[in-house]
């Protein structure tokens, strides 16, 4: 095993390979497999070593993601990500096939990378044969290889390359603070630019307009260069990347516009969930300037041609596991690490000179920390327990926390995780020991969120094919962001137009309705049909369309889980006359169709149970039936190991039981009989809801019979018809919220 250290613009990435396959790795029916954190660098990497080597992509050079195989028997490299060899491992613990393994970007620490490395420690003594290598520009180098030479024993190889880059200018101009290149920046000639950009009030200052005007200066610079002069704006997610779009546009008026003109500017978006033609416009030649703006995928393996300039806003989307509220709370841009800055703004030094602007103070970026925080120390890890279950390299909690993991998890998080797994019925525990129930084998083999995985094997279980078909539009939707967009100068008219597609008794059913209008009433519209419709209705042109890219997936994985699935088809839907009126006669409600309601929420159900209560599982003791003999001690512990797995921790320390037989639900807290929900409902579907604030600190009856306030802070809503009014997560009231908080965001109002 090696690690090697390579400075950005080292080759690492591109060359290391070749070195090898010069050196006889990947024959003999052997491969050399080569990880990367994402699926477009993986592609791009594979693109540009088949290029390199005058070979067609797929023979001896290929690649490998989610639904994708561009490989073939002949292929002795092969591009994949982290994933891919995840999934590997399940078919083949030992990976066989497989002579030499690098794992590329190590520093990111995502959980597969920490999982791989972990698992390749405890592979590497029983295949002596197999190379690991593993590469970094920021690499805690010192750290991996303590960790490598105490679990194997050996000595590990630290090499330093060098990078081949050219000098990079770093200027600092934080928010409100003087241009960084020069003190004033002329106007444009056709009179676009204005003192907003170059002198902005300090306090009103945000960031798409720091952005405009670190562009708008290095642009201006950039007109006594010769060559390329592309710039490189880094964004956290897909709504900064159209925020800084907007404010560059507006900035920069008919250059931005008219691709004519000899001095325009091409804008053009990068980022994960595009479509791969236009993620491939970035690497297609041109002659005027362009300004690349891309989320994190542009930051590691990826060169983007023609950069000469950067600009970093310092942050990324991070999102972060509450061990208090029991939930993944959504990611939000947060300060990246220092090594993460490096990255960036090694970038532009690729070739020429480059100048990275940074949005945030030199003194900022001597406060952050060397190296980012590891993935599995932030998240929640149900997932982690499921692979490690399913490849069998763990059966209690214990084999976890001593797995070969760079950074043991938290022992709190992993006990969450098996509480998890134990509620989605995906791993049964006897005395500590836990295996893979039926349910739980199908839900490894199923690449998303475990919730969502849950609710497609329940779809699959209980419900008709075409049921599954419509929850499987509505798992793809909660996997997504929402495509329904709400500009803040038309913020009513949005409301007003989505309203229509809107159904009164639960939000997946909304979600439905949108997607028969684009893709069922009137069957599949065509690319140009969908962008007018999207730009009427105020719909992400692009969402939509992975959206429906992400159904198609998920069925071909059904298929292959030998799963019957139907069309996504509602019982009803509103006549033709209806959906042809105009827009503005359209009254709220209008495009609501009628689905097998009780189905799709029953679905749902089976994923959103550890979204309202954590079960709490208490494992029966010997003492407990002291003084009991025979057929009675027999009976006493049969109930007792019952009842041990019915116990749900709610808001509060709130407790409660679900009995599955008659559908009931039963609190038990200390709040008097008169706040218990009532015992003979029948249960489909049960959520929080708080109607309104709650006052004063003693638990108290409220005018609505229905409603609990302090310190039970939610209400329980029995539903006959099977409708959800919003998908609720039970332990965020822990943290004093008095909303309900959707399991993803799936749909505004939840």
């Amino acid at each position: 095993m090696v690690i090697i250290s390579g400075q950005t613009g080292s080759g690492k990435t591109t060359q290391l390979p070749k070195i090898l396959l010069e050196l006889g790795r990947g024959s003999h029916g052997k491969q050399i497999v080569h990880t990367q954190p994402r699926r477009l660098a993986a592609r791009t990497v594979a693109e540009r070593l088949a290029d390199e080597m005058g070979v067609r992509l797929g023979d001896e050079i290929g690649y490998q993601v989610r639904f994708t195989d561009e490989s073939s028997p002949k292929t002795r490299l092969r591009v994949v990500t982290d994933g891919i060899l995840l999934a590997q491992i399940q078919r083949d613990p030992k990976l066989t096939r497989y002579d030499t393994i690098i794992i590329d970007e190590a520093h990111e620490r995502s959980l597969n990378i920490d999982f791989l490395l972990g698992y390749l420690t405890a592979l590497l003594p029983l295949r002596r044969d197999l190379k690991l290598i593993i590469t970094s520009a920021t690499i805690d180098s010192a750290k991996f290889q303590k960790h490598f030479e105490d679990a194997l024993r050996t000595e590990v190889p630290v090499i330093e390359v060098s990078g081949r880059t050219y000098p990079v200018t770093i200027c600092y101009e934080p928010l409100g603070g003087t241009p960084a290149l020069m003190r004033h920046v002329p106007g444009f000639a056709d009179g676009t630019a204005g003192d907003d950009i170059t002198n902005p009030d300090a306090e009103a200052m945000d960031m798409p307009t720091a952005v405009a005007r670190a562009c708008t200066e290095l642009a201006i610079l950039s007109t006594h260069d010769q060559g390329p002069r592309d710039i490189l704006v880094f964004a956290s997610g897909e709504r900064d990347i159209r925020d800084f779009e907007q404010a560059l546009r507006h900035h920069f008026g008919p250059r931005a516009a008219d691709m004519r003109r000899p001095d325009a500017i091409e804008i053009v978006p990068l980022f994960a969930r595009l479509s791969a033609k236009e993620q491939h416009r970035v690497f297609e030649p041109h002659t005027h300037q362009r300004i690349v703006i891309a989320t994190n995928v542009a930051e590691t393996s990826l060169t983007v041609p023609g950069i000469r300039y950067v600009v970093d806003p310092g942050t990324a989307r991070i999102s972060r596991y509450s061990k208090q509220a029991k939930v993944q709370r959504p990611a939000h841009p947060s300060p990246i690490c220092a090594g993460e800055c490096r990255q960036r703004s090694g970038r532009c030094g690729r070739i020429a000179d480059g100048i990275a602007i940074r949005l945030y103070s030199s003194e900022d970026y001597e406060s952050r920390p060397r190296f980012t925080e590891p993935e599995i120390l932030r998240t929640s890890l149900g997932a982690v327990v499921l692979h490690m279950l399913s490849v069998g390299v763990a059966r209690t909690a214990e084999d976890i926390t001593d797995f070969g993991f760079i950074d043991p998890p938290d022992i709190k998080a992993v006990s969450d995780g098996i509480n998890e797994l134990t509620e989605l019925r995906a791993i049964s525990r006897k005395r500590g020991v836990m295996q893979l129930t039926h349910t739980g084998r199908q839900l490894a083999r199923i690449p998303i969120d475990v919730r969502l995985g849950r609710m497609v094997i329940e779809a699959a279980r209980s419900t008709t094919p075409n049921t599954l078909a419509a929850v499987l539009v509505v798992v793809a939707f909660l996997s997504l962001q929402d495509p329904r967009e709400r500009p803040e100068e038309k913020r009513e008219e949005a409301d007003c137009i989505h309203n229509r597609y809107a159904d009164e008794t639960s939000d997946f059913l909304t979600a439905l309705n949108i997607w028969d209008r684009a893709y069922g009433a009137d069957g599949e519209m065509s690319s140009h049909a969908l962008r007018r419709l999207c730009k009427t209705e105020y719909l992400h042109f692009l969402r939509m369309r992975q959206w429906r890219d992400l159904v198609s997936q998920l069925r071909e994985l059904c298929r292959e889980l030998k799963f019957n699935v139907g069309e996504p088809i509602p019982v009803s839907r509103p006549p033709r006359e209806i959906r042809e009126l105009p827009i503005s006669q359209q009254a709220a409600h209008s495009l609501a169709c009628s689905w097998d309601s009780q189905g799709i929420h029953t679905s749902m159900l089976a994923g959103l149970l550890s979204m309202m209560g954590m079960q709490v599982v208490h494992e029966p003791k010997a003492s407990d039936f002291t003084g009991l003999k025979g057929a009675a001690r027999a009976r006493a512990m049969k109930r007792a190991q019952k009842m041990a797995k019915n116990d749900y921790l709610g808001a509060r320390g709130t407790h409660f039981a679900t009995f599955p037989g008659v559908g009931t639900l039963e609190i038990h807290a200390e709040l008097g009989d008169e706040h218990r929900t009532r015992a003979d409902e029948p249960v489909v579907g049960a959520l929080l809801r708080c109607n309104r604030p709650c006052v004063g600190g003693a638990a108290r009856r409220q005018s609505d019979p229905h409603h609990v306030c302090e310190p039970a802070l939610v209400r329980l809503t029995w539903l006959r018809s099977g409708g959800i009014e919003c998908a609720a997560v039970w332990a965020a009231h822990r943290a004093g919220a008095h909303r309900a908080v959707g399991a993803h965001q799936p749909a505004r109002g939840s």
